[in-house]
């Protein structure tokens, strides 16, 4: 097989495009905590012309997304260097973003979509508590309309970050979903052609530039060193970039959190609830959050670049039944969302089309300094002893690990 092609970015360089300075990868933290070991997946190998060594690599990725729901992905064709380029970007965006287009761009996640820009104060179009975090979601209106919907000062570089997702959308993922067809014994583009969504540099999913700055002493203890909620992530696959602040943190099977480790230029790779469902509870949705660092790193700011994969809105999620590994070995029931859409259907009812499980959790989302949301009683419940996050969306009860 002919080896795939790497990533060939516009120049940094064309005429009319300002200096932007190199970004600087903050140091790792030197304090020794709880880690979480990921298996890490190469993805040249899957261009291979020896089919053992492909084979071997898909029983690897067969034995990842069925334990944690996260992987590490390297040699995926974007090198660190490029990277790095995409980084700075983002740091430029926050360093010189108007006032004026954070108002005019402003999100309203009461619509469903995180579409604009994030302020620093929760994550709700008031502002609420400072939660130091900042962000930008690019979603299909804001492709199209650059002149409209991006920041002024990120419009000379468009042609970077415009590249650089079609790159992560039509060959990276489209590779990692070819994997993932390969575990259910499926043709090579089935959840490419079925359940991917197309057009624009992300479909129906977003890219985002995310910058966590430190928080006040008070803030921190409100939330309870939480800046996100433990979550799963509502769509397909998320592509997230690695790097040294460690606050990301998954939930093991020991049912315990574990940070995940600092990896240069590899992507953190989690399953998302709608291919956990189309796999009939075969792969298994991530259970994640982000917490505050380590004290070495509590004053460090966490830049952030992330594509979530979305499938076709109009969908309604169900197992791929033509998966000769699902009619092998049936569905594994066990598993989270998976458990309680099955619950659904088995009643004769309808289960949310992909849009509206996605839209209906963005638009009622909580902040961690929501005393009043986050308390056993209302938004949480105690099981076995642990605190866990209760909510239901349209008939679907979900229960998370704070």
């Amino acid at each position: 097989m002919a080896p795939t092609a790497s990533f060939n970015p516009p120049s940094a360089n064309l005429p009319g495009k300002p200096f932007v300075p190199e970004w600087i990868p903050p140091p790792v933290t030197k304090e020794n905590h709880n880690f979480a070991k990921l298996a890490s997946i190469d993805l040249a190998l899957l261009d291979s012309d020896d089919p053992a060594v492909v084979d071997s690599l898909i029983q690897q990725v067969k034995r990842a997304i069925r334990d944690d729901g996260f992987l590490f992905l390297e040699n995926y064709g974007v090198s660190l260097e490029q990277l790095h380029r995409q980084f700075a970007l983002a740091q430029y965006l926050y360093k010189n973003i108007s006032d004026e287009d954070k108002e005019r761009l402003l999100f309203n996640p009461d619509t469903g979509v995180w579409s604009g820009y994030k302020h620093p104060y929760g994550f709700k179009r008031h502002r609420g508590i400072p939660d130091g975090i900042e962000q930008f979601n690019w979603y299909r209106p804001d492709w199209e309309d650059i002149d409209h919907r991006v920041p002024k000062c990120l419009h000379p570089f468009m042609d970077e970050i415009e590249e650089f997702c079609n790159y992560l959308t039509k060959s990276v993922n489209r590779r990692l979903l070819t994997l993932f067809s390969r575990v259910l014994e499926l043709p090579d583009d089935y959840l490419w052609d079925n359940v991917q969504s197309h057009g624009t540099p992300t479909g129906e999913g977003y890219f985002r530039h995310a910058l966590f700055r430190p928080v006040e002493k008070q803030v921190e203890e409100s939330a309870k060193g939480l800046r996100m909620h433990g979550h799963t992530d509502f769509g397909l696959t998320t592509l997230l970039f690695s790097v040294p602040i460690s606050c990301l943190q998954i939930w093991g099977r020991d049912e315990q959190w574990y940070y995940v480790p600092y990896k240069p230029g590899a992507l953190v790779i989690n399953i998302g609830d709608t291919l956990e469902i189309v796999s009939g509870g075969h792969f298994k949705a991530t259970r994640h959050r982000v917490f505050k660092p380590p004290v070495d790193q509590l004053h460090e700011e966490r830049l952030s670049l992330v594509l979530f994969n979305s499938s076709v809105g109009e969908l309604r999620m169900a197992p791929a039944q033509e998966s000769p590994l699902i009619q092998r070995e049936g569905c594994v029931e066990e598993q989270g969302v998976y458990k309680e859409f099955k619950k659904l259907t088995s009643q004769g009812k309808l289960v949310p089309t992909n849009r509206q499980w996605r839209e209906i959790q963005i638009s009622t989302a909580t902040d961690p300094t929501d005393t009043v949301r986050n308390r056993v009683g209302a938004d949480q419940v105690l099981i076995d002893g642990k605190v866990m996050h209760q909510r239901e969306y349209m008939g679907v009860k979900v229960v998370l690990p704070v």
